[in-house]
């Protein structure tokens, strides 16, 4: 079975299992006499299945040769390597703990602690929070990427597949391949047309179609994917009276193909969905000092956030008013909706950060499940404290990002709580294989 034929296999099971769930969404029934079943209960959290990295295709020969000329040249430039063992690593994240203490005992009592401490955080300026924002697309590939590379890649792979499958992936390209409202257009006409033929096949008016007709050049004509589209329902391209038509005859369906089922296609087609990568990094305590997010986290151009915020400023000096409550919180959640993603740190007692992107609607659950994730026991029993919100507890769980503020990034402190506080900041509680992700200095 073709990936696209696997694509609305799996769109039409997901389609049932919903239905069947709103069929019977009220669960079994039992008799009032009947012993009571016990119930999970809702404070235990959830147990999630242990992160595992993204396949990344083989790189090619050439990239292998790049590669290895790029590690030449950072060999000539630092004297030493980079040690990721664990001993080396928890030895640098203490070392800068007692760095950050000394600092912070000095900054009370002298009052040059600006310079100390822009010349410690100056040094490396790398953005270490993150480059981007990258998506996999299980569709096509584990391969990572952008998603203007993936929209690219995403166009190819579906004309790649037309020859084999020219119905159902036409309806994908109308779909990926225009405007949204372009597509939605297009896609009713299309099943007007064809739902039309369903139902009348011997009527010769709806087997033709004049393609000078101002709906079928506005709404159909020009739009990717829809030619393809009627292709395959068995139209044909004729001139009748010198002017071009599409002729529709049975004979010239796509095999395999009939018309009842191009039309569900037409229904349930879709974007192909991306899923967010977690572009997971570790960082020791230095190196979590800055962040700087790049214009993908926000929904509006970086040109209109300045803008944005000009007109506002403006608006605020001319109007010279005190603003109420209520006022306040409009303008904070004005700015909360700039944002798409969020990034997210959480800091162990060890002085270690792991880092993931987020949508800013995932939920505190998502980032529950990404901690326990990268933890070398997923067993233990931990929580995350917020400097906003306190302690998350199982109240929060169902709660998104946006809705307790944690965008467009924010800082989680990791505590164990089965672990005498003393003895938290000695334990490792990453997995080893992710220490080989901490930034070389």
């Amino acid at each position: 079975m073709s990936k696209i034929k696997k694509f609305f296999s799996r769109k039409k099971a997901e389609a049932a299992f919903k239905l069947n769930l709103s069929g019977s969404g009220m669960g079994t029934g039992h008799k009032l006499n009947s012993p009571k079943q016990e119930t999970p209960s809702s404070s235990s959290r959830q147990k999630y299945e242990a992160y595992v990295p993204p396949k990344r295709n083989e790189i090619s020969n050439e990239a292998r040769a790049a590669a290895s000329a790029a590690l030449a040249r950072i060999d000539k430039k630092t004297s030493r390597d980079f040690n990721t063992s664990l001993s080396a690593v928890k030895a640098q994240a203490k070392r800068e703990l007692e760095a950050e203490r000394r600092q912070r005992e000095e900054a009370m009592g002298t009052a040059s602690t600006t310079s100390t401490s822009t010349s410690a955080s100056g040094g490396d300026t790398r953005n270490l929070a993150c480059e981007g924002v990258f998506f996999r697309c299980p569709l096509i590939s584990e391969e990572i990427l952008p998603k203007s590379v993936w929209k690219v890649r995403i166009k190819e792979f579906l004309y790649q597949q037309l020859e084999a499958d020219r119905g159902l992936t036409a309806c994908l390209i109308i779909h990926n391949c225009n405007v949204k409202e372009k597509a939605d257009e297009c896609i009713a006409t299309l099943i007007r047309y064809l739902e039309n033929l369903i139902k009348n096949p011997e009527e010769e008016k709806f087997c033709k179609i004049r393609m000078s007709n101002k709906i079928f050049s506005e709404k159909v004509r020009y739009v990717e994917g829809a030619l393809d589209v009627l292709q395959a329902a068995g139209f044909n391209e004729v001139q009748i009276d010198d002017e071009p038509f599409l002729l529709w005859t049975k004979e010239q369906t796509e095999k395999d193909l009939d018309l009842p089922t191009l039309v569900e296609a037409l229904k349930s087609s879709e974007i192909i969905p991306l899923e967010l990568d977690r572009n997971i990094k570790v960082l020791l305590p230095s190196q979590a000092r800055r962040v700087v997010l790049p214009d993908e986290f926000y929904r509006l151009s970086p040109e209109e956030i300045k803008k944005e915020q000009q007109l506002r400023a403006e608006a605020i000096a001319q109007s010279q008013m005190l603003r109420t409550k209520a006022m306040r919180e409009r303008e904070e959640q004005r700015n909360l909706r700039m944002y798409r993603y969020a990034l997210v740190r959480v800091k162990f007692p060890n002085g270690l950060f792991i880092q993931g992107t987020f949508n800013v609607y995932e939920k505190i659950a998502d980032v529950f499940e990404f901690v326990q994730s990268c933890l070398a026991d997923e067993s233990l029993d931990f929580s995350l404290v917020s400097n906003s919100e306190g302690k998350l507890g199982d109240e929060d769980l169902e709660k998104t990002l946006y809705d307790c503020k944690l965008i467009p990034n924010a800082l989680l402190l990791f505590s164990a709580n089965d672990v005498p506080a003393p003895l938290q900041t000695d334990i490792n509680y990453l997995k080893e294989d992710l220490l080989m992700l901490v930034q070389a200095m």
